[in-house]
């Protein structure tokens, strides 16, 4: 019995990788959709998407058929209560990455985006990429060190939010109210997800170490008065 239990978290860990494996390819295809126009690509990010619910509601409810069968306590229910969280952190990373498709079917046969952001959002989308492969390689092997990580490399992605607002309030914008909107949506579709990324590393560290993430410095962070 014992086993099969223990069987039936690890299967839910697995699913939390699939989910960040799944929603980080979601964010790549999407971006590549969106600066392309590409449609077809567009509507398979979408549809897709629903894959991701599904593994979602049926992580929960085994976690939930878990709490209720076994009444886990101490380290077993942090999985089970922490996993809960993280799937849910990735259902709307998933949902990001579909909004941004959605942008570029709306907004087809053209981009959503001016030539002159093509490079940053490029960018934007390449960050968040590797920030969820990040989280899903933090799930598999547990490592707060490269979980505290994230935090500092999400400064890229607020670097960059910041480089798109300053686009749209510069004197020598030219691409109207419309294209200034879709703008402001997608830079904060590609913020939100790396937070996303960045919370399901957070919670790994919580689940692995009972403490929460800014109680913790990394290995590397400087020591005061050094």
């Amino acid at each position: 019995m014992r086993d099969a239990y223990h069987e039936e978290l690890d299967s839910i860990g697995e699913d939390l990788v699939e989910m960040a494996r799944l929603v980080g390819s979601a964010i790549g295809r999407a971006t590549t959709a969106m600066l392309d126009a590409d449609l077809k690509l567009a509507e398979t990010v979408i549809a897709a998407d629903e894959k991701v619910d599904d593994l979602q509601h049926d992580l929960e409810a085994r976690a939930i058929a878990l709490l209720a069968r076994q009444q886990p306590v101490a380290t077993d229910l942090r999985i089970v209560v922490t996993s809960l969280r993280m799937s849910a952190d990735l259902e709307r990373s998933g949902d990001l990455a579909q909004h941004v498709a959605k942008l570029t079917r709306l907004r087809f046969p053209e981009s959503p985006v001016p030539q002159d952001l093509h490079a940053t959002l490029l960018e934007m989308g390449q960050l968040a990429q590797r920030l969820m492969a990040k989280s899903a390689e933090v799930i598999v092997t547990k490592d707060v060190d490269l979980a505290l990580q994230l935090e500092q490399d999400d400064d890229e992605m607020d670097l960059l939010h910041r480089t798109l607002f300053q686009h749209l309030m510069d004197d020598r914008w030219k691409h109207g109210i419309e294209t200034a909107v879709d703008v402001t949506l997608l830079g904060r579709y590609y913020e939100r997800f790396a937070d996303h990324a960045v919370s399901v590393a957070k919670r790994v560290v919580y689940l692995v170490t009972g403490e929460h993430a800014d109680e913790i410095q990394p290995l590397d962070a400087p020591v005061d008065g050094a």
